[in-house]
């Protein structure tokens, strides 16, 4: 679960946002196809092969960037996440108070790598993280629960946002990339396609859209239960929004925190395996291999220290990284190996894909610098107050705030 999807139809508007939400879905499911389509017509096994041989040497160092920036930028998103979800957890523990060390962001951060993170990357064989990562899946059930539980008795009682309901809102491009970084999938597709007992097309096609289908039902109800609950005071990090005595949401915070910090490892290994490829020819000593671990935790770490606006996070990967791995190399690769003419009979589609993968992405990273998204981490909303508060109004959750008297009486339970 990507804890930016019920933001991003803040972003798009709900009924836009589930419309591009399956879009992006839909895409993701066709390109995973195309990725072994051009792979099986250029005779390679992995992405980085495939896009070496069409586009050369160039094309192969841009993919493995981008396979590196996308994880790396992952990583410095689930610092962030820590910092914020396990703070809220600690503030709960009796004896715990503001001025404690342990509701201090950096400090937790800083732990958390130490005792969990650091280790775990340490790892040379990724088989042995099985256990962690079936852990994550079991606590993102948890997280889903939580989320839905609280759209059913805590969204009645906060007032829907100005245009709540709107159909769109003219930044719905910006919604696509967090939605791309949430979907993207594809840097393990072949290793996921060698693995099946009958390696072929039709039941790569089979997999392929189980697996993304099962995602999209997911995400969905993820999102519009985000949303619903919020309106337009949705944040970056869905569990911003949940007050801190909500003992629900406490839970659904630690849960997702232990998710967050044993999914780091695997993003982890996919950078220095990179690294390993591009520079040491996939040949690492045990030195090396703990060097430059050392190195990769310690530069996201330090950058997950310094900024903590996690909305604009998941917004640059998915615009630089998520949206040219699913929309535009996919779709390139294939072209180049089909021997049709572009937008005619089986490459109309794979041709319309790469033409938005470019629009998105040019639109996207000019949205990004002309209209940056707020962020008001760590701030307790007006919701959260239990009575005799004076409840803010909006036109818009990001043009100012107007208050009105009002007696605001907010159950948590």
């Amino acid at each position: 679960i990507n804890q930016g999807l019920p933001y991003s139809l803040s972003q798009a508007g709900l009924p836009m946002g589930l419309l591009l939400l399956i879009l992006v879905a839909f895409i993701t499911d066709y390109s995973i196809i195309l990725l072994v389509r051009g792979g099986n017509l250029s005779g390679t096994h992995s992405y980085q092969s495939l896009v070496q041989s069409t586009f050369g040497q160039i094309g192969y160092l841009i993919v493995s960037a981008l396979q590196f920036l996308y994880p790396f930028i992952a990583m410095i998103s689930y610092n962030i996440i820590t910092g914020d979800t396990l703070t809220k957890v600690f503030m709960r523990i009796q004896g715990v108070g503001p001025g404690n060390i342990l509701t201090e962001r950096h400090f937790v951060i800083m732990m958390s790598t130490l005792l969990f993170t650091l280790p775990l990357s340490l790892y040379r064989d990724i088989a042995k993280l099985g256990k962690v990562s079936l852990l994550s899946m079991l606590l993102t059930l948890a997280i889903l629960i939580t989320v839905v539980v609280r759209a059913a008795t805590l969204g009645p009682q906060i007032p829907a946002s100005d245009d709540a309901w709107v159909f769109a809102r003219w930044n719905a491009i910006q919604a696509v990339a967090i939605m791309s970084f949430a979907f993207i999938c594809h840097h393990n597709s072949f290793m996921i396609y060698g693995s099946l007992r009958e390696p072929t097309l039709s039941s790569w096609s089979l997999v392929t859209h189980v697996s993304v289908g099962s995602a999209l039902l997911v995400s969905v109800v993820f999102a519009a239960a985000g949303y619903v609950t919020f309106t337009g005071y949705t944040q970056g990090d869905i569990f911003e929004n949940y007050c801190r005595n909500d003992n629900l949401a406490t839970f659904g915070r630690f849960c997702y925190g232990v998710s967050i910090i044993t999914t780091f490892p695997l993003e982890c290994f996919v950078t220095r395996e990179v690294i390993s490829n591009v520079f040491f020819k996939g040949e690492l000593s045990n030195t090396t291999h703990v060097i430059i671990t050392l190195v990769i935790v310690s530069a996201a770490t330090a950058i997950s220290l310094s900024y903590d606006c996690l909305g604009i996070v998941l917004e640059l990967n998915g615009v630089l990284s998520a949206i040219p791995l699913m929309f535009i190399f996919p779709a390139a690769c294939f072209l180049k190996l089909s021997d049709g003419r572009w937008f005619c009979g089986e490459n109309l589609i794979p041709s319309i894909i790469l033409a938005a993968g470019v629009f998105v992405m040019i639109i996207g990273l000019i949205m990004m610098v002309l209209f940056p998204q707020d962020c008001s981490h760590g701030a307790e909303l007006f919701y959260c107050t239990v009575s005799n508060t004076s409840v803010p109004s909006t036109t818009s959750p990001n043009s100012g705030l107007q208050f009105i008297n009002a007696t605001q009486n907010v159950s948590i339970f």
